[in-house]
């Protein structure tokens, strides 16, 4: 999983994720202009496992913060190359680099799909846990990236245990997934989450923050 070589940038010239986009409008009588992206929403799932008494993380190679990490140790690499075409090659960094911890997640690209079964999906698809619709409870939704994309994400909890386990997750190979399942001991949980060394998402602070606060106490573990 960490072992990155020849990463290249250029110029994005389509995706089927993401559409640049300006709107113009006029606030209390003066004009202004935001530039911002168009995405898919999309769903997380925190899990418990109860017998391992561990909450399930994943753990996987994010390309864009890879090259946020080259443009930080190496500041203008990213703007020197959008305008190269063909692709220019960027500084070497270890793999590591763009390593992060992350709830179980995925886009809502799935026309006819409910956001709990898009949330079943990504569990099996990543952590290879086999789940319904009815095993999930609703934690919260809200808004990510308000200043570029404005997505909404849905936060489910599900509890799961080492028979729902049926598959070995990973992601789909198909799409370029290379996923690692994590399990993360509820006493080190909250240790974890405030280590400023370990890369991981709001997702996963604001998860175990939650489940600290509204599961634990109600399994004796408060």
């Amino acid at each position: 999983m960490e072992r990155i070589e020849g990463a290249a940038v250029g110029p994005c010239t389509a995706s089927p994720y993401l559409r640049p986009l300006t709107l113009h409008y006029r606030q209390n009588g003066i004009q202004k202009s935001w530039d911002f992206m168009r995405t898919h929403d999309s769903v997380a799932i925190l899990m418990f496992n109860t017998a391992l008494r561990s909450l399930v993380l994943v753990k996987q190679f994010r390309p864009a913060v890879y090259a946020s990490e080259v443009e930080r140790h190496f500041p203008g690499s990213l703007a020197s190359a959008a305008q190269d075409i063909p692709w220019r090659l960027l500084p070497a960094l270890p793999g590591t680099a763009g390593i992060t911890y992350e709830l179980c997640a995925g886009l809502v690209d799935q026309l006819g799909l409910s956001l709990e079964e898009v949330a079943c999906k990504e569990a099996w698809e990543e952590c290879g846990y086999r789940l319904a619709p009815p095993d999930l409870r609703w934690v919260a939704t809200y808004r990510s990236g308000v200043g570029l994309t404005s997505s909404s994400q849905t936060m489910f909890y599900a509890e799961v245990t080492d028979i729902q386990r049926g598959g070995p997750g990973g992601g789909l190979a198909e799409e370029g997934e290379l996923i690692e399942v994590v399990h993360l001991p509820l006493d080190g949980a909250q240790a974890f989450a405030d280590d400023p060394s370990i890369p991981k998402t709001l997702g996963v602070i604001f998860g175990i923050s939650w489940f600290l606060s509204h599961v634990a106490p109600g399994l004796g573990l408060g």
